[in-house]
């Protein structure tokens, strides 16, 4: 190798890299739209999506119910003591209602689906995969990619924002535990304030994120199982763990980065 390949070496990588970033979002794109299209595509697969907003929805509100009221809770506490250094707890009810309705009921939920629901959906594809059973689908002239991540899609379009609802009402009635229960605050000047501030634009805000993030989420857990024999980490058992960390820690980043992206054009 002479000299020259040598400088060229930093500049030829950061080449590849840019053509394997542009390769995975291409390949990521198509595998998006093609899920999508396939939902409303006849027959419909109403028993898997039935059994995906069980899976994806209601096993996931529990934690979502528990999360919400601590959420709510700890807003009450921390909104509290910091109003009433400037004599302003009266408006403590709409800061928590705001602060859950706009950011952190959207962000959180999707992060605790993720957690929940994502980690196990990316496993099971690239247990499906590695398994050579999404082969024998496409063996079997069925398309691999409505029969597994459509549905889930449809689900998660669905569970996402009825879930972002149930953890926004959790953690308001939590913020009235702490700030009107136990700190004293007046609960008709509570849940008045919140009734007051929340616009319609806030609660759009707030499903709109949730549907983002839902697909995002789903999206993503469903593509790393899915071409868990692609990874360069290895196939078999060892790929499944990779593409499952990956699925969790890439969708918990993208979550911020689109609120962030939403978040700019809302306000």
């Amino acid at each position: 190798m002479n000299r020259l390949s040598i400088l060229l070496m930093p500049i030829s990588n950061l080449g590849h890299q840019t053509i394997f970033i542009l390769q995975e979002l291409g390949r990521l794109a198509v595998f998006f739209l093609q899920g999508f299209i396939h939902i409303f595509s006849y027959p419909f697969q109403i028993y898997k999506f039935i059994y995906q907003l069980w899976f994806i929805g209601m096993k996931s509100l529990f934690v979502i119910c528990l999360t919400g009221a601590f959420t709510g809770m700890v807003l009450g506490f921390q909104g509290y003591y910091t109003l009433v250094k400037f004599g302003s707890e009266g408006v403590l009810g709409t800061m928590v209602a705001l602060t859950l309705i706009r950011e952190l009921g959207p962000v959180l939920t999707a992060i605790m689906i993720t957690g929940r629901a994502g980690s196990a959906i990316a496993a099971e594809i690239g247990i499906m995969r590695i398994s050579e059973q999404i082969d024998a689908l496409e063996t079997m002239n069925i398309n691999s990619i409505r029969f597994l991540f459509s549905p889930r899609l449809a689900a998660a379009l669905v569970s996402f924002p009825v879930l972002t609802a149930v953890f926004d009402l959790i953690g308001i009635l939590g913020g009235y535990l702490t700030g009107s229960v136990l700190l004293g605050i007046n609960e008709g000047i509570y849940f008045y304030r919140a009734e007051q501030s929340v616009n319609m634009s806030d609660i759009n805000g707030g499903f709109l994120k949730a549907l983002v993030f839902g697909a995002v989420v789903v999206t993503i857990c469903c593509y790393q199982g899915y071409y868990t024999h692609m990874r360069k980490q290895g196939f078999g058992a060892k790929g499944v763990s990779s593409a499952t960390t990956s699925a969790v820690v890439i969708s918990c980043v993208l979550i911020f980065l689109t609120d962030y992206i939403l978040t700019s054009f809302l306000i």
